[in-house]
């Protein structure tokens, strides 16, 4: 894979808001497969693009890059037949046959967080400001917006028209119209999937223009779930402190989100896994090629090699299992 190839896709990824992993051999020592400068990218459910070194070093690299995904950390991966604990590598040991060290450097990719403004008033003008201040994405979407009125936003676009804008978890959409096409605003956030909407207006405007929605059709459990008035209750008056209390809440509802991530799983689920009782290397049990039936029970191997060795003296390999 040429270098170019790999920038595109990760630019790619990027671009759609997707999570991955990068992973770089920064070291090898014969004989493996894998050499320094060899890259890949691991999705979110585990799939590799790309190579970094063959089946005894995918497995290990995939699940070490979970494990980044989950904590947003990077680390140094050491796979080597001579394991020896180092400070600041993260040790395996080679089960191949051929032996080899190889050492592997992964990095999670994570998407900043996006906040899509709907309208063009001055609380939209200054949330926007203050998006890019902390690093998060920002895109404006109302008529007549122009960049005098929002400078530096990475997207500005004419209209409410949502249809085509990639929308992930980090998205998060706020309509600030104050009567300019409030209810064509709201409407068309609704229907997408973000999972915060919030709208900037009164009480009183917020019933009338969800009372709006409700006859539209749209389903009442996703009107429910717009935050109006937008932001957290800190007394705000000024368009200023406005923009201050939804950028605050903003942030209090990833934190949630991390924190209910955390208790759920540190990793994703990955696919089951049994190990070769010749090699000891760890196989996919759904998609694995060689398998044998010893005593009842399944054996799955990763080559055609180790199943020939242990159907030669299953007992040897039981044993040593």
């Amino acid at each position: 894979m040429m270098l170019d190839e790999f920038l595109n896709k990760a630019s790619q990824l990027l671009a759609e808001g997707e999570p991955f992993v990068t992973a770089t051999v920064v070291r090898f020592q014969a004989p493996i497969s894998g050499k320094p400068g060899d890259k890949a990218i691991i999705f979110a459910d585990g799939k590799i693009w790309g190579w970094i070194g063959g089946g005894c070093a995918q497995p290990v690299v995939v699940k070490e890059a979970l494990q980044a995904l989950a904590d947003g950390r990077p680390r140094l991966v050491r796979i080597s037949p001579d394991s020896a604990p180092e400070e600041g590598v993260v040790d395996y040991t080679m089960t191949c046959h051929s032996g080899g060290t190889l050492d592997v450097y992964i990095e999670p990719v994570l998407p900043r967080p996006h906040i899509l403004i709907l309208g063009r008033s001055p609380i939209a003008q200054t949330l926007a400001r203050l998006g890019k201040v902390i690093g998060y994405r920002v895109s404006v979407f109302a008529a007549e917006a122009d960049a005098a009125r929002f400078p530096g936003v990475d997207s500005l676009r004419a209209g409410f028209d949502l249809g085509e804008l990639p929308i992930t978890p980090e998205t998060f959409v706020v309509v600030s119209t104050q009567g300019e096409g409030d209810e064509e605003a709201l409407e068309q956030a609704v229907k997408t999937q973000a999972t915060y909407v919030a709208f900037v207006a009164s009480k009183v405007k917020a019933a009338k223009v969800l009372e709006y929605l409700q006859a539209r059709a749209i389903p009442l459990d996703r009107i429910n779930q717009v935050h109006a008035p937008a932001g957290l209750d800190i007394g705000a008056a000024s368009p200023e402190e406005i923009a201050v209390s939804i950028v605050a809440e903003i942030i209090e509802q990833r934190s949630k989100r991390s924190a209910l991530h955390k208790t759920k799983s540190a990793l994703p689920v990955l696919t089951p896994q049994a190990k070769d009782p010749v090699c000891g290397m760890l196989v996919d049990v759904a998609t694995a090629k060689h398998k044998s039936e010893h005593h009842g029970s399944m054996v799955y191997f990763c080559c055609a090699g180790c199943q020939l060795a242990f159907e030669k003296d299953p007992e040897k390999y039981v044993v040593t299992a």
